[in-house]
């Protein structure tokens, strides 16, 4: 549960831990007798597990940039990454900015997975019928950015909020997972098979086409 305004609980983006959070009003002055006002706008949040807080200008955590977002995964592109942790960066700050990123981190990933990166919306139907799972299209549609409202990759959509910006992480995660990683794995474990049962598993292959 990423942090949010006011809210009674959150993962604490310095722990990580879900955890009971007291909100303050901050006042001008360094002890009660000197407290004049209160700042407008100005608050923090103090996490009851770790006791450490967060600092809040409105309803935008300023203090501490950093995000509980998860680090790309190994073997992701490096130009996708890029996009991915600089996404990963500015999360709390601007979750609208995040979700842009992450559209076209999308979209540069596919020619690494075999697409050709000019639609997405084909290029995922593509990767579905190669073996990506189906609910992970179901997502990418739900988030808008494949299907008939899908919005254009890089681009500011006025709808996209911090809940929007953590699913597109997890999926850009997934796809990376699936059509990179789990397929070098396989790759790996058939190079330790010894080379006459790596033979008989060709002839059976051949056999049944």
């Amino acid at each position: 549960m990423p942090p949010s305004f006011k809210s009674n609980g959150f993962h604490c983006p310095h722990c990580g831990v879900w955890a009971h959070q007291v909100w303050f009003d901050v006042a001008i002055g360094n002890a009660p007798k000197t407290f004049k006002k209160f700042v407008e706008g100005l608050f923090i949040s103090f996490c009851q597990r770790c006791v450490n807080y967060a600092v809040w200008h409105g309803d935008k955590m300023i203090y501490p940039i950093c995000s509980i977002v998860p680090w790309a995964v190994e073997d992701m592109p490096e130009e996708v990454k890029a996009d991915f942790i600089e996404a990963r960066s500015i999360i709390n700050i601007s979750p609208r900015g995040a979700a842009a990123l992450l559209r076209l981190a999308l979209q540069e990933l596919m020619p690494h997975v075999g697409e050709k990166g000019k639609d997405l919306n084909t290029d995922i139907a593509n990767l579905v019928s190669r073996g990506l799972p189906e609910k992970i299209q179901k997502a990418l549609d739900a988030v808008r950015v494949i299907g008939n409202n899908a919005v254009h990759p890089g681009e500011i959509d006025l709808k996209d909020d911090t809940e929007i910006a953590l699913t597109l992480f997890e999926l850009l995660n997934m796809i990376v997972e699936v059509m990179i990683m789990q397929p070098k794995r396989v790759d790996v474990m058939y190079d330790k098979i010894p080379g006459l049962k790596k033979e008989a598993v060709r002839k059976r292959n051949q056999e049944h086409k």
